[in-house]
Parts: C-alpha cells; sequence; structure tokens
C-alpha cells in the first residue's frame, strides 16, 4: 500500500471522534499531509468523514487547532514514544533548546510512566531554588495528569514564557508534594569541568549535559583546561545526558579517536552511512573512562558505545537507557515540524543497543560498575569511574 495512503488511513479515526476538521480545508495541511488526501477512493471517504465531522460537531473549533491535532494524531497513532509532532510554537521552542537556551525551570529530564523524571537540576535555575531534587517524577503540571503523554509534549508544558509560574505535582519516592515555580530564560551549561586529586595523581572530569549547537567544542575546550591543569587522564561523564544532535556526538567522539567509525545509521528511506572520526583529536591518546547511568541515552550511548567498541575507553557506571533508533526533523509549511522515527543506529561492532522495534533496549553494559547513592554527600560513581582510570593510567 502507497505511503500516502496509510497516511490517510491513519487520520481517519480522528476524523471519526471529532478531532479533524481538515477534509473541506486542506490548504491547511502541510504539502506531504495535503497531497494524501485528494487522490482515490479511500482518501475520499476519509475527506467526506472530515467534512461531516466539521459540519455536525456541536462547536467550532478553530481552523489551526485542527489542522494541529490532526497531524498530532497521525503521529500519536504510531504508538512511538520518540517520535512527536511540534506546534509552531513547540518547535520554536525545540530550536532554542538545541541552541542551549530555553525558558524554563532549569531541568534535564527522561521519559517516567508517571510522566517525567528529573535528571539534572541546574545551579541556581528556578527549579533549584524552588527545592526539585534529581529523581523527582513530575507527574502534573498546573493540575494536568503528564502520564501517556510523550516526552516533548510533556516538556512543552512544562516551559512557558519567563516570568510565568507552573505548580508542578511531583512523586518523591512514596510521597507526593507541590510546588510552583517561577519561569526563566535558562542557559543551558553544556558542560562542566574540573581536576581531581586520588592517590597523588590530579586527573580531569569534563561533564557533558546534553548534545545541543556547539557542544564538542565546550567539550575541547574543557579538555584543554584540565590537561592545562596537570591532569594525567581524563573522565567524561555523560550521566543525565539523554542526547541530542548526532552531528555533535560524532565530533565529539572524534576528540578521542585518530580515525575510524564512531557510528552507522540505517533506516527505510534514509541511505545507510557511517559516520567517522574527522581527525586531529584533542585527546587521542590519554587514558579515558566514560561514566554513565540509567539516563545515559542516544547520542551518549553513541559516543560510549564507539568508545567502547574502538578500545578507546572503559565505560563505568550503570547499564544505560537502551535507545537505538533516531529521529529526524522534518520542517512544514505550517511552521511545526515532524520529529519522527527514521532508522537505527549501531555501533562499531554492529551492535543496535535498542529493543524490538523502538523498545528500550540492552544498552550499553559497564566494564566497570559504579552508582552513586542519592542518600550520602560524595559520588561513589565518580569515584568509582576515577579508580578505574587510575588503574588504567597504571598498567599503561
Amino acid at each position: 500500500m502507497r505511503p500516502l495512503r496509510i497516511l490517510a488511513l491513519l487520520l481517519l479515526p480522528f476524523a471519526l471522534i471529532g478531532g479533524v476538521y481538515l477534509g473541506g480545508h486542506p490548504e491547511l495541511l502541510p504539502g506531504p499531509v495535503r497531497d494524501g488526501l485528494v487522490g482515490d477512493q479511500d482518501t475520499r471517504v476519509v475527506g467526506e468523514a472530515i467534512a461531516e465531522v466539521s459540519d455536525s460537531y456541536y462547536r467550532e473549533i478553530g481552523d489551526r487547532a485542527l489542522a494541529d491535532a490532526a497531524v498530532k494524531g497521525v503521529v500519536e497513532s504510531l504508538d512511538d514514544r520518540f517520535s512527536n509532532y511540534f506546534t509552531p510554537k513547540q518547535y520554536s521552542d525545540f530550536r532554542m533548546s538545541q541552541d542551549s537556551q530555553f525558558s524554563g525551570i532549569g531541568t534535564t529530564v527522561s521519559p517516567d510512566p508517571l510522566g517525567l523524571r528529573v535528571s539534572q537540576v541546574f545551579d541556581e535555575s528556578p527549579a533549584a531554588r524552588a527545592g526539585v531534587r534529581v529523581d523527582d517524577r513530575i507527574v502534573s503540571v498546573d493540575g494536568r495528569a503528564l502520564k501517556g503523554l510523550p516526552q516533548e509534549a510533556a516538556t512543552a508544558r512544562v516551559k512557558g514564557p519567563k516570568g510565568t509560574d507552573v505548580k508542578l505535582g511531583l512523586k518523591r519516592g512514596a510521597r507526593e508534594l507541590s510546588v510552583t515555580v517561577t519561569r526563566a530564560t535558562v542557559s543551558v551549561p553544556q558542560v562542566a569541568s574540573k581536576t581531581v586529586e586520588l592517590g597523588g595523581t590530579r586527573y580531569g572530569v569534563v561533564a557533558l549535559a546534553q548534545f545541543g549547537g556547539g557542544a564538542h567544542a565546550e567539550v575541547y575546550a574543557g579538555i584543554r583546561k584540565v590537561m592545562d591543569a596537570g591532569a594525567k587522564g581524563l573522565v567524561l561523564d555523560l550521566r543525565g545526558n539523554g542526547g541530542g544532535l548526532v552531528s555533535e556526538a560524532q565530533l565529539v567522539a572524534s576528540g578521542f579517536l585518530k580515525d575510524g567509525a564512531i557510528v552507522t545509521t540505517k533506516g527505510r528511506n534514509v541511505p545507510e552511512r557511517t559516520l567517522k572520526a574527522t581527525g586531529d583529536p584533542v585527546a587521542a591518546d590519554v587514558p579515558l573512562v566514560v561514566l554513565v547511568d540509567k539516563n545515559t541515552a542516544s547520542a551518549s550511548e553513541i559516543v560510549a558505545g564507539a568508545l567502547q567498541d574502538r578500545g578507546r575507553a572503559r565505560i563505568v557506571g550503570t547499564k544505560t537507557f537502551g535507545k537505538g533508533v533516531f529521529q529526524e526533523v522534518i520542517e512544514l509549511s505550517n511552521g511545526g515540524a515532524l520529529d519522527i522515527t527514521a532508522g537505527q543506529y549501531f555501533t562499531p561492532s554492529g551492535k543496535n543497543l535498542g529493543g524490538k522495534g523502538v523498545k528500550t533496549g540492552a544498552g550499553i553494559k559497564p566494564d566497570v560498575v559504579a552508582e552513586d547513592d542519592p542518600k550520602t554527600k560524595g559520588d561513589e560513581g565518580l569515584r568509582g569511574a576515577l579508580k578505574a582510570l587510575a588503574a588504567q593510567d597504571t598498567t599503561a
């Protein structure tokens, strides 16, 4: 069956429940969707049903809202939590977040069955001032439950214009609590670097929060900073890093590899390609470990998987998230965009880290298990990484 016919059939259930209006207004739809509504008998039936719903529904709904609902319905029917439809406003926010700046509360989050799980709280952010903590689960926003929403849709409810308040319903272990946070313009600190000593040797720690635009340049600067300070080895901390741009993952990994494969991507309608190291690494021979946890996902897993497979670094921490698919952003004529799963990625050894279809999978198994205990003041995960680095430095 032709792809456009499949698209039209996906629209039918949403037309029948009154969520769409577009049969008589195809000019509101993006070109590829509009084309699928005007051809054969199947699509004519869809158009008729949409027009009848538009005429018969008890109240009038704005054209643009109905257009958004129609396209959103198509994406939701895929049953893929990694695929999303961005309205024009949401897409604008998404692009801002890729540029490491947005209006919100100052957290990074990961998917959770009840909504969102907080994986990082930025220092001096609105969330930090309101008392939001790592591992809190955000279950509602302004009284509206997040359960069942895609991550991007749930995140969009948390974000908003600076100076406005948002009421978050949280679950902290067995406790339920509510906090009000005043949104602000947040500049995401993509990289934090420092030096620490263990056994009289100084090591560098470079923590990367997300793979936004320019992340590789910040990582390179962080590496040079700690090396200039006398670091004899490096910890690349990718804990809580949910990913970002595949191109940035390629460039970050290239900072540690002289040549060779980093990741291979394959998809039904995208050509297979292998991204390789770009040459001239900033730390090709420095002892290296990569620190990961359950929230290390996507582009982070690409980097960790490449460095592990190529024998460049030992992986320390816990099993990673296990996302084996990548998304492609397709801009639409209404100013919105589709962010849909376009294919799978494979580490240099040929492993796909995900599960069947778009389910989470095995992820990356650490070479050394180490996990931070939030009940203590120390960072057991980082200490495990430093011990592994010291052992590597000794045997090098």
